[in-house]
């Protein structure tokens, strides 16, 4: 048991709420850590399955019920039956009842017509555990295993990932009906996991993998719908330079991203260590922002001349990630060409280099223990900055 740092129940105190997030992640713990059994109604169980499916309109009742004692009703696994949210939205406008909706795929919310509560309810996400989520947290296990509850606090967690890879496969993907032939999408994972933290090419993963392109599309919007990828957009609001259009994928989790790859151990000065400590610091901007519920916007800054800077978050801060124990002044070199643009309020190199300090042209260099501890405090980005 570990305490996450999204607020789920101050958040649902000011509006409904739909709580998303792949397989594993935590989702139904933190439900029953923060609510009461008898308030969270598990359409993973048949009966209920069934009987809701059977009479969608008995919902007001089970909701009233619960509403006795709890006044928040959570339906977990809401995408097994999207029908019931006309249900909740009937419920949200006739009753003060609060009510969290989660789900692991969204592919069937987004079809057909279905009501996503036309903005009666909030949208938030749970990632795999952030450091600061975790008081044992260790930046070389971290970095190979990844943060699934169910890995990080295993003896065996190569195990854990091969289970939890082949359960994806099995159960979500299977379950989606897109994928006819597991074999070759199992192949298509190796070959996205290996492309992991870099520019998106179609053509590229469609030769590597066998299959068109409009297949590879379709797959990736699988990961994208199963909350397994996400994308990073190109930031293109400099003005001095050229920036690229094309998006980076990284998959949700480090630890699920290297065993996808096949990597089951790196050294410190390998090219799959400084990826992976890369796209720890994604997730770790990518918790932060949501989990605080900032403005800013993800994104990342790469030119036609092929200067790149890692993060950029809106116009308050650009971070570059190096896994170099001792930085020096050409790994600034990207940095500087964006705050040439000025644009960007604030500039960080975060590295293993223990020594913080500030180059004279006012960019940090910080260890990333100082980097992740002053961004969970909110101390790098001001409240009035967004």
């Amino acid at each position: 048991m570990y305490q996450r740092t999204l607020a789920l129940t101050e958040l649902v105190k000011r509006k409904s709420l739909f709580l998303f997030g792949p397989r594993s992640t935590g989702k139904s713990t933190l439900l029953r850590q923060s609510f009461p059994p008898e308030a969270i109604i598990n359409l993973l169980r048949s009966q209920i399955y069934l009987s809701l499916a059977e009479r969608p309109g008995s919902l007001r009742d089970m909701a009233i019920e619960i509403g006795r004692t709890s006044p928040v009703v959570v339906i977990d696994e809401i995408q097994k039956l999207p029908t019931l949210l006309d249900e909740v939205h009937d419920l949200i406008e006739t009753t003060t009842l609060r009510f969290i909706l989660t789900g692991s795929s969204a592919r069937k919310l987004r079809q057909g017509g279905v009501n996503l509560l036309a903005g009666r309810a909030w949208q938030t996400r749970l990632f795999p555990l952030s450091s600061a989520e975790l008081p044992d947290f260790e930046l070389n296990r971290y970095l190979l295993y990844g943060g699934l509850p169910q890995v990080w606090t295993s003896q065996e967690p190569l195990e854990e990932l091969d289970a939890y890879v082949n359960t994806y496969l099995k159960e979500e993907i299977k379950a989606e009906g897109l994928v006819q032939n597991l074999s070759h999408f199992a192949r298509f994972l190796k070959v996205a996991a290996l492309a992991n933290a870099e520019q998106l090419n179609f053509a590229n993963l469609s030769r590597d993998t066998g299959v068109p392109v409009t297949t590879v599309r379709t797959w990736f919007d699988i990961l994208f719908d199963t909350f397994t990828g996400f994308l990073l957009e190109p930031w293109r609001e400099s003005r001095k330079r050229k920036a690229v259009a094309t998006a980076k994928f990284y998959f949700f989790d480090v630890g699920v991203a290297n065993h996808a790859a096949g990597f089951n151990q790196f050294s410190r000065d390998s090219a799959e260590f400084g990826k992976a400590f890369e796209h720890f610091i994604a997730m770790e901007l990518r918790s932060w922002l949501d989990y605080r519920r900032r403005p800013e916007t993800l994104a990342y800054w790469r030119t036609t001349g092929g200067q790149e800077v890692d993060f950029v978050l809106g116009h308050s801060l650009a971070v570059e990630a190096k896994a170099t124990s001792r930085v020096n002044d050409r790994d600034l070199k990207s940095l500087r060409a964006l705050r040439e643009e000025g644009l960007v309020r604030n500039y960080i190199l975060v590295s293993l280099d223990e020594a913080n300090r500030q180059s004279p042209d006012g960019i940090r260099l910080l260890h990333w223990k100082r980097f992740l501890t002053e961004l969970w405090q909110g101390s790098l980005i001001s409240q009035n900055e967004g």
